[in-house]
């Protein structure tokens, strides 16, 4: 059951764009993101894997959101 952790919104404009896409899929250590010719996909069995490193987050502020779905 992926995203049972984790759940990850991108801003509809990154997600569009290959070049954006690439370089999440660049920066993110655990493959989350993957950049086709059609933009972004999310690799939801990986959401769970997200390490909270924000990377994705530093790359695009404001335009990549990382949700915890469990209290700490």
């Amino acid at each position: 059951m992926p995203g049972l952790f984790i759940d990850v919104s991108v801003d509809a404009a990154v997600a569009a764009d290959a070049t954006s896409a690439g370089k999440l899929a660049e920066v993110c250590p655990v493959d989350i993101f993957a950049a086709g010719d059609d933009g972004l996909q999310i690799v939801e069995e990986n959401l769970d894997e997200c390490t909270l490193c924000d990377l994705c987050k530093e790359a695009f502020p404001g335009q990549v959101e990382v949700k915890k779905l469990y209290e700490e």
